[in-house]
């Protein structure tokens, strides 16, 4: 039996053009053979697991070797670093010696079992971020940062900040995110995967059959916000936002989320939802590709409304699809979303609800907002651009790193 089929760069020339996947072959040709591991502290559920899905398989199909590690902890220390997490968006944290404890001890074990004996290493957020302590340092190391960090408890940053400064290079989604730091901070807004199972063209046929499977009506026009099961974003605004617009125009609400792995407050916030369910107000937990795929393309209107956000990568799945966008006015989904122009720009529940009934009202504006949308992320927003961000950022260090991988010294 034949190996399946994995997307190559090449399949990206459709989207982008020949000239830039040449430009990307000879970045990568210095690199080939270079290995390089990511880490991060979820296989599923969020932006980061869905960009490193694709993109260690698409640095992979340019012959740079690319790995991907998840790190392990007991509840306890996911409970702290999602507390972290809040904490850096501009929530409140009780930083206690204990916690940190914990925190930095579990790290301590995942390094056991991590042996890290790469060219280059990536560490993506907080959580896994005192790797660094525990390694001989030999290679680059890079800190990814996905979270928005334009507010972060000084407290908790001041603790974290002598393990950033231990990186070569610290990489943030937006310049609004930048620090004070002495290593050097890279900007890199996120991208999509369109080959993926999110992403991917469906058939009107595929989209009623997922749409059947999960019992969602269609007879009257769907609202829709596809996220992390997170207070940050706002799921009890879009159900507020949702029955005020259904005053004046009828529509079905379809909130579907996940519970991602490193987070334990997902499952205590979907409950919290559970009702606010009704005929015309959907909750699902599922993950399930397929259906946001369905979901965003059936959709009359893809709402984020976040109220803190590193980037938001639904909003560019769904701006993909040509389909209308609302995002809450905060971090990535600015840079985004131009307000009027490819989407709307919201920052309060009844702003949300106006622009909802405004599309609805308007199947001329949201075609030409959809339109302007999937031009937007063609030009700006697929994984190809952030590939080569990444091809630049490694070309840029010592060559002594970028020879280890000929010279036999892994």
């Amino acid at each position: 039996m034949e190996n399946p089929k994995i997307v190559h760069v090449d399949d990206y020339e459709q989207f982008v053009g020949a000239e830039t996947i040449e430009r990307i072959k000879e970045k990568a040709k210095p690199l080939h053979d270079l290995h390089v591991v990511n880490i991060n502290s979820t296989y599923y559920g969020g932006g980061v697991s869905q960009l490193l899905s694709s993109l260690t398989l698409l640095m992979s199909s340019l012959e740079i070797e690319t790995g991907w590690r998840v790190i392990h902890g007991p509840p306890d220390f996911f409970s702290i670093t999602k507390k972290m997490h809040n904490a850096l968006q501009g929530g409140e944290i009780n930083l206690t010696d204990r916690k940190m404890e914990i925190y930095e001890h579990v790290i301590y074990e995942n390094s056991i079992r991590n042996h890290l004996d790469h060219d280059i290493v990536i560490v993506h957020d907080p959580q896994p971020l005192p790797m660094i302590n525990h390694y001989r340092k030999k290679c680059p190391w890079v800190w990814r940062c996905h979270i928005d960090l334009s507010a972060p408890d000084p407290g908790l940053w001041n603790h974290l900040v002598p393990f950033i400064e231990k990186y070569d290079a610290v990489i943030l989604s937006i310049e609004d995110y930048a620090q004070d730091l002495k290593t050097p901070q890279l900007f890199f807004m996120p991208a999509i995967d369109p080959f993926s199972i999110t992403n991917r063209d469906l058939s009107q046929a595929e989209i009623d059959e997922r749409l059947n499977h999960y019992e969602i009506p269609t007879d009257l026009p769907l609202v829709v916000q596809i996220s992390r099961f997170d207070r940050w974003k706002d799921p009890e605004g879009v159900i507020n936002a949702f029955r005020l617009a259904r005053k004046e125009v009828d529509c079905t609400l379809v909130l579907l989320g996940n519970v991602a792995t490193d987070d334990p407050e997902g499952v205590e916030v979907y409950e919290s939802l559970l009702d606010s369910q009704e005929e015309r107000i959907i909750i699902l937990s599922s993950q399930d590709g397929a259906l946001v795929n369905a979901l965003q393309r059936r959709a009359a209107v893809v709402l984020q409304k976040s109220l803190r956000e590193g980037f938001g990568l639904t909003v560019a799945e769904a701006m993909w699809k040509g389909t209308a966008v609302i995002g809450g006015d905060v971090g990535g989904i600015r840079h985004q979303i131009k307000d009027g122009v490819n989407g709307f720009l919201v920052s309060s529940v009844e702003g949300t609800a106006e622009r909802i009934v405004r599309l609805l009202k308007d199947p001329q504006l949201r075609e030409r907002l959809g339109r302007e949308a999937k031009k937007t992320v063609r030009e700006r927003f697929l994984l190809t651009r952030y590939l080569e961000q990444y091809l630049d950022l490694f070309n840029s260090f010592e060559p002594v790193f970028r020879l280890r991988a000929r010279v036999g010294e892994r």
